[in-house]
Protein backbone atom coordinates (compact mmCIF):
# COMPACT_ATOMS: atom_id res chain seq x y z
CA UNK A 1 0.00 0.00 0.00
CA UNK A 2 1.01 3.58 -0.63
CA UNK A 3 2.15 5.90 2.45
CA UNK A 4 0.64 9.25 2.71
CA UNK A 5 3.11 11.67 5.06
CA UNK A 6 1.09 14.61 5.76
CA UNK A 7 1.66 17.39 8.57
CA UNK A 8 -0.61 20.14 10.02
CA UNK A 9 0.79 23.76 10.57
CA UNK A 10 -0.78 26.95 11.20
CA UNK A 11 -1.22 29.21 14.35
CA UNK A 12 -1.66 28.62 17.06
CA UNK A 13 -5.68 27.66 18.59
CA UNK A 14 -5.96 27.41 14.77
CA UNK A 15 -7.67 23.96 15.22
CA UNK A 16 -4.67 21.60 14.11
CA UNK A 17 -4.96 18.86 16.62
CA UNK A 18 -8.70 19.51 17.37
CA UNK A 19 -8.89 18.02 13.16
CA UNK A 20 -6.75 15.03 13.74
CA UNK A 21 -9.17 14.19 16.02
CA UNK A 22 -11.99 14.50 13.66
CA UNK A 23 -9.86 12.83 11.36
CA UNK A 24 -9.37 9.71 13.33
CA UNK A 25 -12.93 9.71 14.75
CA UNK A 26 -14.67 9.56 11.91
CA UNK A 27 -12.14 7.09 9.93
CA UNK A 28 -12.62 5.57 13.19
CA UNK A 29 -9.35 4.57 13.30
CA UNK A 30 -9.45 4.97 17.35
CA UNK A 31 -9.87 2.67 20.11
CA UNK A 32 -12.78 2.59 22.38
CA UNK A 33 -10.78 2.77 25.63
CA UNK A 34 -9.26 6.03 23.61
CA UNK A 35 -12.14 7.74 23.06
CA UNK A 36 -13.44 6.96 26.59
CA UNK A 37 -10.89 8.48 27.76
CA UNK A 38 -10.92 11.56 25.70
CA UNK A 39 -14.84 11.40 27.03
CA UNK A 40 -13.92 11.33 30.74
CA UNK A 41 -10.74 13.96 30.57
CA UNK A 42 -13.23 16.34 28.70
CA UNK A 43 -16.09 16.05 31.23
CA UNK A 44 -13.93 16.62 34.15
CA UNK A 45 -12.93 19.81 32.87
CA UNK A 46 -16.69 20.82 32.55
CA UNK A 47 -16.59 21.23 28.45
CA UNK A 48 -19.03 20.53 26.56
CA UNK A 49 -19.27 17.71 24.22
CA UNK A 50 -16.15 15.70 23.71
CA UNK A 51 -12.46 17.54 22.79
CA UNK A 52 -11.04 15.22 19.95
CA UNK A 53 -8.12 17.44 20.56
CA UNK A 54 -7.06 15.63 23.54
CA UNK A 55 -6.09 12.38 21.02
CA UNK A 56 -3.38 14.29 19.92
CA UNK A 57 -2.23 16.13 23.15
CA UNK A 58 -0.58 13.38 25.14
CA UNK A 59 1.50 15.67 27.30
CA UNK A 60 0.67 16.77 30.97
CA UNK A 61 1.62 20.37 30.19
CA UNK A 62 -0.27 20.19 26.62
CA UNK A 63 -3.50 19.18 27.77
CA UNK A 64 -3.50 21.52 31.08
CA UNK A 65 -2.52 24.54 28.49
CA UNK A 66 -4.51 23.41 25.75
CA UNK A 67 -2.03 23.74 23.24
CA UNK A 68 0.49 21.49 20.95
CA UNK A 69 4.16 21.52 22.19
CA UNK A 70 5.79 18.78 20.87
CA UNK A 71 5.29 17.34 17.46
CA UNK A 72 2.27 14.12 17.78
CA UNK A 73 2.45 10.79 15.21
CA UNK A 74 -0.19 9.07 14.47
CA UNK A 75 -1.09 6.65 11.92
CA UNK A 76 -4.52 5.21 10.34
CA UNK A 77 -5.76 3.40 6.99
CA UNK A 78 -8.22 2.86 4.68
CA UNK A 79 -8.58 0.22 2.05
CA UNK A 80 -6.05 2.34 -0.56
CA UNK A 81 -3.28 4.23 1.23
CA UNK A 82 -1.72 4.11 5.01
CA UNK A 83 -1.01 7.56 6.68
CA UNK A 84 1.30 8.99 8.98
CA UNK A 85 0.14 12.25 10.57
CA UNK A 86 2.35 14.64 12.10
CA UNK A 87 0.34 17.43 14.22
CA UNK A 88 3.15 20.32 14.75
CA UNK A 89 2.32 22.66 17.46
CA UNK A 90 1.69 26.23 16.55
CA UNK A 91 3.57 28.45 19.18
CA UNK A 92 6.66 30.29 17.39
CA UNK A 93 8.64 29.26 20.11
CA UNK A 94 8.03 25.86 18.80
CA UNK A 95 8.96 26.86 15.22
CA UNK A 96 11.85 23.92 15.51
CA UNK A 97 9.15 21.40 16.08
CA UNK A 98 7.18 22.12 13.47
CA UNK A 99 9.85 22.08 11.03
CA UNK A 100 10.90 18.55 12.24
CA UNK A 101 7.40 17.49 11.25
CA UNK A 102 7.08 18.90 8.07
CA UNK A 103 11.05 17.51 6.96
CA UNK A 104 9.04 14.25 6.00
CA UNK A 105 6.07 15.04 4.61
CA UNK A 106 4.63 15.00 1.23
CA UNK A 107 1.70 17.08 2.20
CA UNK A 108 1.04 19.90 4.46
CA UNK A 109 -2.19 21.18 5.67
CA UNK A 110 -2.09 25.13 7.17
CA UNK A 111 -4.65 25.86 9.29
CA UNK A 112 -6.38 29.38 9.09
CA UNK A 113 -8.87 30.33 11.77
CA UNK A 114 -12.13 31.92 9.73
CA UNK A 115 -12.45 34.93 12.11
CA UNK A 116 -8.30 35.79 11.96
CA UNK A 117 -7.25 35.49 8.84
CA UNK A 118 -3.60 35.07 7.73
CA UNK A 119 -1.22 35.42 10.80
CA UNK A 120 2.63 35.83 10.92
CA UNK A 121 2.75 32.26 11.79
CA UNK A 122 0.37 30.98 9.58
CA UNK A 123 2.61 32.83 6.43
CA UNK A 124 5.76 31.49 8.06
CA UNK A 125 4.44 28.06 8.02
CA UNK A 126 3.64 28.31 4.69
CA UNK A 127 7.49 30.03 4.21
CA UNK A 128 8.96 26.70 5.99
CA UNK A 129 6.49 23.70 4.37
CA UNK A 130 7.79 25.47 0.56
CA UNK A 131 11.90 26.18 2.01
CA UNK A 132 11.37 22.40 2.90
CA UNK A 133 10.35 21.16 -0.10
CA UNK A 134 7.14 19.67 0.67
CA UNK A 135 5.26 19.08 -2.30
CA UNK A 136 1.40 19.59 -1.81
CA UNK A 137 0.08 22.55 0.51
CA UNK A 138 -4.01 23.11 1.76
CA UNK A 139 -5.15 25.58 2.52
CA UNK A 140 -7.48 24.38 5.08
CA UNK A 141 -9.72 27.18 6.39
CA UNK A 142 -11.60 26.17 9.92
CA UNK A 143 -14.23 27.27 12.04
CA UNK A 144 -16.11 28.28 9.22
CA UNK A 145 -19.16 27.32 11.60
CA UNK A 146 -17.94 30.24 13.68
CA UNK A 147 -18.47 32.64 10.67
CA UNK A 148 -22.04 31.74 9.28
CA UNK A 149 -20.31 29.72 6.69
CA UNK A 150 -19.66 32.73 4.89
CA UNK A 151 -18.47 31.97 1.63
CA UNK A 152 -17.30 35.49 0.89
CA UNK A 153 -14.45 35.16 4.25
CA UNK A 154 -13.56 32.35 2.80
CA UNK A 155 -12.92 33.64 -0.57
CA UNK A 156 -10.75 36.63 0.93
CA UNK A 157 -8.50 34.63 2.82
CA UNK A 158 -8.04 32.37 -0.31
CA UNK A 159 -7.29 35.39 -2.12
CA UNK A 160 -4.69 36.83 0.12
CA UNK A 161 -2.94 33.58 0.72
CA UNK A 162 -3.33 33.21 -2.93
CA UNK A 163 -1.33 37.03 -3.61
CA UNK A 164 1.30 35.68 -0.45
CA UNK A 165 2.14 32.54 -2.40
CA UNK A 166 3.11 33.98 -5.68
CA UNK A 167 6.06 34.89 -3.90
CA UNK A 168 6.81 31.04 -3.08
CA UNK A 169 7.75 27.88 -5.12
CA UNK A 170 4.31 26.68 -4.46
CA UNK A 171 3.99 23.21 -6.55
CA UNK A 172 -0.09 22.54 -6.04
CA UNK A 173 -2.09 24.31 -3.87
CA UNK A 174 -5.57 23.63 -2.77
CA UNK A 175 -8.29 25.59 -0.55
CA UNK A 176 -10.74 23.56 1.44
CA UNK A 177 -13.03 25.10 4.19
CA UNK A 178 -13.61 23.03 7.11
CA UNK A 179 -15.28 23.17 10.12
CA UNK A 180 -12.65 20.55 12.01
CA UNK A 181 -15.20 20.93 15.76
CA UNK A 182 -18.53 19.66 13.30
CA UNK A 183 -16.57 17.63 10.88
CA UNK A 184 -17.77 19.57 7.64
CA UNK A 185 -15.31 18.73 4.88
CA UNK A 186 -13.20 16.60 7.05
CA UNK A 187 -13.72 12.93 5.92
CA UNK A 188 -14.48 12.54 2.33
CA UNK A 189 -12.86 11.04 -1.25
CA UNK A 190 -9.44 12.74 -2.05
CA UNK A 191 -8.07 12.47 -4.91
CA UNK A 192 -4.80 10.17 -5.51
CA UNK A 193 -1.75 12.49 -4.78
CA UNK A 194 1.28 11.12 -6.97
CA UNK A 195 4.92 10.27 -5.68
CA UNK A 196 7.32 12.91 -5.27
CA UNK A 197 10.27 10.71 -4.36
CA UNK A 198 13.21 11.05 -6.83
CA UNK A 199 13.54 7.62 -8.35
CA UNK A 200 16.03 8.87 -10.99
CA UNK A 201 19.07 9.61 -9.13
CA UNK A 202 20.42 6.76 -7.52
CA UNK A 203 21.73 7.87 -4.18
CA UNK A 204 22.55 5.51 -1.15
CA UNK A 205 24.31 6.88 2.20
CA UNK A 206 25.96 3.98 3.86
CA UNK A 207 25.09 3.93 7.35
CA UNK A 208 26.47 0.66 8.56
CA UNK A 209 29.11 -2.03 7.20
CA UNK A 210 27.59 -5.33 7.94
CA UNK A 211 30.68 -8.12 8.55
CA UNK A 212 29.75 -10.98 10.65
CA UNK A 213 32.55 -12.74 10.50
CA UNK A 214 30.79 -16.29 11.33
CA UNK A 215 33.56 -18.61 10.45
CA UNK A 216 31.10 -21.72 11.63
CA UNK A 217 28.88 -20.78 8.68
CA UNK A 218 30.70 -20.63 5.07
CA UNK A 219 28.31 -18.27 3.76
CA UNK A 220 28.92 -15.51 6.36
CA UNK A 221 32.10 -15.86 6.52
CA UNK A 222 33.05 -13.52 3.84
CA UNK A 223 30.11 -11.52 4.09
CA UNK A 224 30.41 -8.40 3.37
CA UNK A 225 26.80 -5.77 3.20
CA UNK A 226 26.85 -2.36 3.11
CA UNK A 227 23.36 -1.32 4.91
CA UNK A 228 21.45 2.15 4.44
CA UNK A 229 18.56 4.01 3.15
CA UNK A 230 17.76 5.05 -0.36
CA UNK A 231 17.60 8.26 -0.90
CA UNK A 232 16.75 8.26 -4.43
CA UNK A 233 16.79 6.07 -7.37
CA UNK A 234 15.68 2.76 -7.90
CA UNK A 235 18.46 -0.16 -7.51
CA UNK A 236 18.63 -3.67 -8.79
CA UNK A 237 21.05 -6.75 -8.78
CA UNK A 238 22.87 -6.24 -11.94
CA UNK A 239 22.96 -2.32 -11.85
CA UNK A 240 26.67 -0.93 -12.49
CA UNK A 241 27.10 1.56 -9.19
CA UNK A 242 29.81 4.39 -8.01
CA UNK A 243 31.41 4.27 -4.93
CA UNK A 244 31.93 7.89 -3.58
CA UNK A 245 34.54 9.15 -2.46
CA UNK A 246 36.88 6.84 -4.24
CA UNK A 247 35.27 6.88 -7.69
CA UNK A 248 35.34 2.93 -7.96
CA UNK A 249 32.59 1.27 -10.20
CA UNK A 250 31.41 -2.41 -9.32
CA UNK A 251 27.76 -4.35 -9.45
CA UNK A 252 24.87 -5.09 -7.04
CA UNK A 253 25.00 -8.76 -6.42
CA UNK A 254 21.80 -8.32 -4.56
CA UNK A 255 20.16 -7.15 -2.38
CA UNK A 256 18.77 -7.99 1.37
CA UNK A 257 15.52 -6.47 2.89
CA UNK A 258 15.66 -7.97 6.42
CA UNK A 259 17.10 -10.84 5.84
CA UNK A 260 15.27 -11.77 2.62
CA UNK A 261 16.36 -11.11 -1.00
CA UNK A 262 14.41 -8.31 -3.20
CA UNK A 263 14.46 -7.49 -6.72
CA UNK A 264 15.01 -3.74 -6.49
CA UNK A 265 15.21 -1.14 -3.72
CA UNK A 266 13.75 2.31 -3.84
CA UNK A 267 13.22 5.15 -1.17
CA UNK A 268 12.44 4.88 1.49
CA UNK A 269 13.55 1.27 1.93
CA UNK A 270 16.06 0.34 4.15
CA UNK A 271 17.90 -2.31 2.72
CA UNK A 272 21.69 -3.75 3.13
CA UNK A 273 23.84 -3.96 -0.75
CA UNK A 274 26.38 -6.95 -1.29
CA UNK A 275 28.64 -5.84 -4.23
CA UNK A 276 30.93 -8.04 -7.08
CA UNK A 277 34.01 -6.35 -6.13
CA UNK A 278 35.18 -5.49 -2.68
CA UNK A 279 35.61 -1.59 -2.51
CA UNK A 280 37.00 0.07 0.83
CA UNK A 281 33.48 1.86 2.01
CA UNK A 282 32.41 3.11 5.45
CA UNK A 283 29.69 4.82 6.93
CA UNK A 284 29.41 8.07 5.11
CA UNK A 285 30.25 7.36 1.84
CA UNK A 286 27.75 7.21 -0.70
CA UNK A 287 26.79 4.88 -4.23
CA UNK A 288 25.51 6.51 -7.00
CA UNK A 289 25.42 5.79 -11.11
CA UNK A 290 28.74 6.67 -13.23
CA UNK A 291 27.01 8.59 -14.67
CA UNK A 292 24.87 10.48 -12.49
CA UNK A 293 27.18 11.84 -9.45
CA UNK A 294 25.96 14.34 -6.75
CA UNK A 295 28.31 16.97 -6.06
CA UNK A 296 31.28 16.29 -3.63
CA UNK A 297 31.62 19.60 -2.12
CA UNK A 298 32.68 21.20 0.72
CA UNK A 299 31.44 25.41 0.01
CA UNK A 300 27.58 24.76 0.50
CA UNK A 301 25.34 27.51 -0.08
CA UNK A 302 21.73 27.69 1.30
CA UNK A 303 18.80 28.28 3.27
CA UNK A 304 18.55 28.54 7.46
CA UNK A 305 16.02 28.01 9.92
CA UNK A 306 17.48 28.56 12.86
CA UNK A 307 16.41 27.08 16.04
CA UNK A 308 18.36 28.14 18.73
CA UNK A 309 17.92 30.47 21.38
CA UNK A 310 20.69 30.52 23.34
CA UNK A 311 23.26 32.05 20.50
CA UNK A 312 22.71 33.42 16.89
CA UNK A 313 23.90 32.62 14.05
CA UNK A 314 26.59 34.83 12.45
CA UNK A 315 29.58 34.96 10.48
CA UNK A 316 32.76 32.99 11.71
CA UNK A 317 30.46 30.78 13.90
CA UNK A 318 31.57 27.08 14.24
CA UNK A 319 29.23 24.17 13.97
CA UNK A 320 28.77 20.51 13.44
CA UNK A 321 27.40 19.12 10.24
CA UNK A 322 24.80 16.13 9.95
CA UNK A 323 24.53 15.70 5.43
CA UNK A 324 22.63 11.77 5.55
CA UNK A 325 25.08 9.73 7.24
CA UNK A 326 28.05 11.68 7.10
CA UNK A 327 28.99 14.42 10.19
CA UNK A 328 31.95 17.19 9.61
CA UNK A 329 32.80 20.35 11.08
CA UNK A 330 31.80 23.40 9.24
CA UNK A 331 32.09 27.55 9.86
CA UNK A 332 29.80 29.97 8.68
CA UNK A 333 31.47 32.57 5.98
CA UNK A 334 28.90 34.58 4.76
CA UNK A 335 25.10 35.40 5.86
CA UNK A 336 23.64 36.97 2.48
CA UNK A 337 20.20 38.06 3.94
CA UNK A 338 17.65 37.19 6.71
CA UNK A 339 13.85 36.86 5.47
CA UNK A 340 10.90 39.05 6.78
CA UNK A 341 8.51 36.09 6.64
CA UNK A 342 6.01 39.04 6.64
CA UNK A 343 6.60 40.42 3.29
CA UNK A 344 9.54 38.15 1.89
CA UNK A 345 12.00 40.96 2.45
CA UNK A 346 15.58 40.14 1.90
CA UNK A 347 17.42 42.06 4.59
CA UNK A 348 21.12 42.08 2.98
CA UNK A 349 22.47 44.57 6.31
CA UNK A 350 21.57 41.69 8.70
CA UNK A 351 24.08 40.35 10.56
CA UNK A 352 22.64 37.34 12.20
CA UNK A 353 20.08 35.12 12.78
CA UNK A 354 17.99 34.66 16.31
CA UNK A 355 15.76 32.28 16.95
CA UNK A 356 13.16 30.87 14.54
CA UNK A 357 14.35 33.70 11.97
CA UNK A 358 15.40 32.68 8.55
CA UNK A 359 18.27 33.43 6.26
CA UNK A 360 21.08 32.48 3.56
CA UNK A 361 24.36 31.47 4.54
CA UNK A 362 27.31 29.94 2.64
CA UNK A 363 28.98 27.35 4.84
CA UNK A 364 32.70 25.75 4.48
CA UNK A 365 33.14 22.35 5.27
CA UNK A 366 35.70 20.29 6.36
CA UNK A 367 35.12 17.59 4.89
CA UNK A 368 33.44 17.05 1.29
CA UNK A 369 29.50 15.52 1.81
CA UNK A 370 28.20 14.22 -1.61
CA UNK A 371 25.02 17.03 -2.02
CA UNK A 372 22.46 17.60 -4.38
CA UNK A 373 20.40 20.69 -4.38
CA UNK A 374 17.44 20.26 -2.03
CA UNK A 375 14.86 20.91 -5.04
CA UNK A 376 15.87 18.05 -6.73
CA UNK A 377 16.57 15.48 -3.21
CA UNK A 378 15.60 16.21 0.20
CA UNK A 379 17.81 13.85 1.75
CA UNK A 380 20.71 14.23 0.24
CA UNK A 381 20.02 17.97 0.04
CA UNK A 382 19.14 18.66 3.64
CA UNK A 383 21.69 19.39 6.31
CA UNK A 384 21.39 19.11 10.51
CA UNK A 385 23.21 21.96 12.19
CA UNK A 386 24.81 21.11 15.43
CA UNK A 387 26.24 23.24 18.66
CA UNK A 388 29.68 21.73 18.98
CA UNK A 389 29.73 22.82 22.76
CA UNK A 390 26.48 20.80 23.71
CA UNK A 391 25.94 18.31 20.54
CA UNK A 392 22.28 19.96 20.24
CA UNK A 393 20.80 20.77 17.08
CA UNK A 394 20.18 24.40 16.23
CA UNK A 395 19.54 24.48 12.70
CA UNK A 396 18.53 23.15 9.54
CA UNK A 397 19.80 23.76 6.12
CA UNK A 398 17.95 23.40 2.54
CA UNK A 399 20.69 23.36 -0.15
CA UNK A 400 20.74 25.68 -2.95
CA UNK A 401 23.98 25.27 -4.54
CA UNK A 402 27.02 23.06 -3.19
CA UNK A 403 30.93 22.85 -4.92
Amino acid sequence: MDILRFATAGSVDDGKSTLIGRLLFDSKAIFEDQLASVERTSRDRGEEGTNLALLTDGLRAEREQGITIDVAYRYFATPRRKFIIADTPGHIQYTRNMVTGASTADLAIILVDARNGLTEQSRRHAFLTTLLRVPHLVLAVNKMDLVGYDQRVFEEICAEFSKFATKLEVQDLTFIPISALNGDNVVDRSANIASDRNLIDVRFPVQYVIRPHASSDPELHDYRGYAGQVAGGVLKPGDEVLHMPSGFSTRIKRIELAGQEVEEAFPPMSVTLLLDDDVDISRGDLICRPNNRPSAAQDIEGMVCWMSADRPLAPRSRLVVKHTTRTVKAIVTDLHYRIDVNTLHRDENATQLGLNEIGRVRLRLTQPVFADPYSRNRLTGGMILIDEATNTTVGTVMITEAH
